[in-house]
């Protein structure tokens, strides 16, 4: 009767050390599918973004061709510069309205949890 009560206590203990065995495994299990959610959402706006610079790079060829030459031949004055500086602030402020981190911290990843104070205050410097 003994060795009956011993078996049994044995296969309990290894029943519990598979089912604890069993939910670290579902719980790597989760992270794996969430990153992966992760990454596909980032990778469509990723291509997105792409399908967006793509056309505006061939609408602007068009145009910049013919500016081209008469950028050269001129100097930029300082109104040109505050210009293009202006542009840059322009670009970080529609990455980050596209979902995309512009703070020197999560610079580039998706953001996944609403605003971002870093990136706030960044534009609003």
């Amino acid at each position: 009767m003994k060795d009956i009560f011993v078996q049994i206590s044995e296969l309990e203990n290894r029943a519990g050390a598979l089912y604890a065995d069993l939910g670290l495994l579902k719980q790597q299990m989760v992270a794996l599918l969430e990153e992966n959610q992760r990454l596909t959402t980032e990778n469509h706006q990723l291509r997105l973004v792409l399908k967006q610079n793509e056309q505006s790079v061939n609408s602007n060829n068009q145009t910049n061709d013919s500016t081209e030459n008469d950028k050269l031949n001129t100097e930029q004055s300082s109104d040109e510069l505050a210009v293009e500086i202006g542009e840059g602030h322009d670009n970080l402020t529609k990455l980050y309205h596209e979902g995309f981190h512009i703070c020197n911290v999560y610079y580039g990843h998706l953001r996944t949890e609403g605003d971002c104070l870093l990136c706030f205050s960044f534009l609003n410097k």
